[in-house]
């Protein structure tokens, strides 16, 4: 079950100015949070259009998923780096592991035909808006 925390706008902040202006923290060592996938969404009049930052992931790695009016987006940042010998990690702030964001929009999605796009560390995606059923009037005889 995923964890719900507020959103903090100086937590990244104080974090990089306690953290990385020394290589040691000033304040003790901290279990570093898990990184959010970072959304914008924008929409148009028959789509909505989602771009989502995920640094360090291949497109293999990303799961997508909708249903109704909820998109999911899962990934799964791997550590491909090696240690060599006589070398050792003074300081990171790299995550690896399993990031992943779910929505909801206004409208439901036409699973048929959305598209998924990857370049550069940015997914986008383009979420066709499902036509809404129309009301129909029965007469009451």
């Amino acid at each position: 079950m995923a964890s719900i925390r507020r959103y903090d706008p100086f937590e990244e902040v104080m974090d990089d100015f306690l953290k990385g202006f020394f290589v040691r923290p000033v304040v003790g060592e901290s279990v570093p949070a898990t990184p959010r996938v970072k959304i914008e969404v924008s929409e148009q009049d028959k789509a909505y259009r989602v771009q989502a930052e995920l640094p360090g992931v291949k497109k293999e790695d990303i799961q997508v998923e909708i249903d109704g009016d909820q998109v999911s987006i899962a990934a799964e940042v791997k550590q491909e780096k090696t240690v060599k010998e006589g070398e050792r990690v003074v300081h990171t702030e790299r995550y690896y592991g399993k990031v992943a964001r779910a929505f909801r929009l206004g409208q439901e999605i036409d699973q048929a035909g959305a598209v998924a796009k990857f370049a550069d560390g940015v997914l986008e995606l383009t979420l066709p808006k499902k036509a809404a059923a129309s009301r129909k009037q029965i007469s009451i005889s």
